[in-house]
């Protein structure tokens, strides 16, 4: 990696060449090369560009997420036998598979201002492979090449993972000792580019999906398909502004075709050490019909257990 011994990291970063998208959507050795070589030059960028902006930017912080998740989450991590009331908030859908509200409607306008003044910094920012490098498409996480490495919104995608994502999903979903790493990314269906999403599962223990359109940001198709293995049937799934999914990567799902209107969200994975995930059960919480299917090894997880934070190290491994 090249060494920065300048203070003007900013408009070096923005001078750079970035790989063209036929390189990126075709995976070519060189694009890899391109943001692991400039790393450092595009983290010390980021933390000037938020200096630059302090009086305008967004401090993004837990106050933009739902003020009852907030409170269940908080009085949870004081007292974690108070966790049922983080997941009374969560309406299940299939067996592995829950809805909730996550971000608060009021401050999504907030949120979204600053996407878009990260998407106008002008700061180089690597769009999860395979889609059509739209505005909103960025990787989040520190363990992705050309990720979103402002500091401010690292401190927020921390706590998020951290605070929220890794206990819901310990509770709802059975993966503790599988969540470890986190990964993460944005992404927008358009009518005309990356408008649906193929049958598969995810390389996750959990996903969370965070849909951030505004209220009159209307769009028609996008349905979400889960299939339960279980019972053989589809169940589909539309998301609503702030509104979230969370569910075991196993499961398997398909976006239908977005046929107007812009679709945004916030996609984040927790998985193991080395790309571990849990295999054969789906809930860990409550009276589910999957309770019969529940590994052994999580019957004996303790609620202490589950509201507590990983002790091992961060690895260096991106699913993509």
């Amino acid at each position: 990696m090249k060494t920065i011994e300048h203070t003007n990291a900013l408009a070096e970063a923005r001078a750079l060449e970035v790989p063209s998208r036929e390189l990126s959507l075709r995976r070519d050795p060189s694009v890899a090369q391109f943001w692991n070589e400039n790393r450092k030059l595009l983290e010390a960028a980021w933390a000037e560009w938020e200096i630059e902006n302090k009086d305008d930017l967004l401090v993004p912080d837990e106050t933009l997420l739902d003020t009852r998740l907030r409170k269940a989450i908080k009085d949870a991590w004081e007292n974690p036998e108070k966790e049922s009331a983080v997941a009374d908030l969560w309406e299940e859908i299939i067996p592995g598979v829950y809805a909730a509200q996550f971000f608060d409607v009021d401050r999504l306008a907030d949120f979204r201002n600053y996407l878009e003044a990260v998407t106008n910094s002008r700061v180089p920012k690597r769009a999860p492979y395979g889609i059509q490098l739209n505005r909103y498409g960025m990787m989040l996480d520190p363990r992705s090449e050309g990720h979103l490495a402002a500091p401010n919104f690292q401190a927020f995608y921390n706590d998020m993972m951290d605070r929220f994502m890794r206990p819901i999903a310990r509770l709802l979903l059975g993966t503790y000792g599988y969540d470890n790493q986190t990964f993460g990314f944005s992404i927008q269906y358009n009518p005309d580019k990356d408008k649906d999403l193929n049958g598969h599962t995810d390389a996750s223990a959990a996903t969370l999906n965070i849909n951030i359109n505004l209220p009159d940001e209307k769009f028609t198709g996008s349905e979400v398909d889960f299939y339960d293995k279980a019972s053989g049937k589809t169940v589909q799934a539309v998301f609503e502004s702030g509104k979230a999914i969370i569910h075991r990567g196993n499961v398997p799902h398909a976006t239908h075709p977005i046929t107007s209107g812009q679709r945004s969200n916030l996609v984040v994975w927790l998985y193991g050490d080395r790309m571990q995930i849990p295999r054969g059960s789906t809930s860990s919480y409550g009276n589910s019909s999957s309770d019969t299917i529940k590994d052994v090894a999580l019957e004996s997880v303790t609620a202490r257990q589950r509201w507590s934070l990983p002790d091992g190290p961060k690895d260096t491994v991106a699913p993509f």
